[in-house]
Parts: structure tokens; sequence; C-alpha cells
């Protein structure tokens, strides 16, 4: 089983920070079903009864993983400018959350166990980021910052769409992009990039069963 490494600032930390930052990198690792209680307490350098005094169960960890998780992207959209118009708002709190991302691999890799796997959607992570999206999305329409053209809960898929689909299909991407150079030429082209959009979601016509 893979073991997270230690950070030099984790010596900083409260021992139910290290604990929790335990939990997320071995659960990315390895999975939350392959990761014993007992595994998070040795590499966060605690006994097992602290885990449990701290926790609970592994029930109350996941739920303090699923919490950081949305803590650091509501950190990194907090870290955007507000200045611009909508679509050059929209734009930098995306990088925001991409630059994040990157910067923690470790939420990249609990993100899509949790909610690709089978059996990972056992949390409530993608609820926890659907209701931070819709904060964020009527807060900016209330300011002015993202048109009000669209129903908010078609913004919110937006929006969710465009910070994690790449996260999950640009892999895809990149591994049919490298075979295709084994027997193509692909050699001096740029490698394509995803993009991601949604369509759709407009008020039902009961009447005739059609979107308006």
């Amino acid at each position: 089983m893979d073991r997270p490494a230690q950070h030099s600032g984790d010596q900083d930390l409260t021992a139910k920070a290290r604990i929790r930052n335990a939990a997320l990198e071995l659960y990315a690792a390895n999975g939350e079903d392959r990761t014993p209680m007992r595994a998070v307490a040795a590499a966060a350098g605690v006994t097992v009864g602290l885990v449990v005094h701290h926790y609970g169960s592994k029930d109350g960890l996941r739920e303090a993983v699923e919490q950081i998780v949305v803590e650091r992207f509501a950190s990194a959209l907090a870290s955007a400018p507000t200045d611009g118009a909508g679509e050059e708002i929209a734009r930098v709190r995306n990088e925001a959350v991409s630059e994040m991302l990157v910067r923690n691999p470790e939420v990249v890799n609990y993100l899509r166990r949790a909610l690709l796997e089978p059996g990972g959607q056992r949390g409530q992570l993608l609820e926890r980021l659907t209701e931070l999206t819709h904060r964020e999305v009527v807060a900016m329409r209330e300011t002015g910052a993202a048109s009000r053209g669209r129903a908010d809960s078609v913004q919110v898929v937006d929006v969710i769409i465009n910070q994690m689909g790449r996260l999950f299909l640009q892999p895809l991407v990149d591994a049919v992009w490298t075979h295709l150079g084994t027997f193509t030429h692909t050699e001096g082209r740029s490698k394509p990039e995803l993009g991601v959009s949604v369509s759709g979601g407009g008020a039902v016509d009961r009447s005739h069963g059609s979107a308006t």
C-alpha cells in the first residue's frame, strides 16, 4: 500500500489535521476501502485511539476529508480577482481551481475515486461541491458578475463541468494522443485540449414536452 510523503509543514499542524491530511492522501492513493484506520494513524504519526477520539469512525474521517477538499475549492475561488467582465471572471476562477488541482494531486486522485469508481459515492462530496458552487453562482448573479440570462441551476452545472470535466476527461485525450504517436505522425502537432460545455436546461413546456 502506498504511503503519503511527509510534508515539512505537517509538523506544524495539529494531530487532528495531520490525521485528516494523511487520510486524504491515502484514500487518494489506495481508495478508502483499502485504507484501514491503523494505516492512517501510522501515516499521521499517532495512535489509532487518537484517530477514533477525533473522528469516531471511518465515516467521520471521510466527512473531514470531503470537507477539506471542498475548502480547497472555496479557497481557490476566493483567491480569484473579481474585476472585469463576467466571462473574464469565470475564466479566472476556473484557472484558479485548475492551479489548485495542479498543486494538490491528492485532491485530483481523491475526486476521481470518490466520483467515478463503483461504490465511491458513499459520502456527500458531490453534494457539498454542488452546494458550494450554487452559493458562488448566486453571489455572482447578485453582484452582476454572472449573467441572469440562464437559470442559476444551469449555471451551476456549467461551472462544475468546466472545472472538473477536463480533470476527468483530459487524461483520456492524453492517452489517446500518446498512443497515436506510436503509429501515426503526431510529432510537431500540438496536442488537442479538451473543451467542455453544457447546453439546454430551459423551462419545459409541459403541454408539448419541450424545453423553452
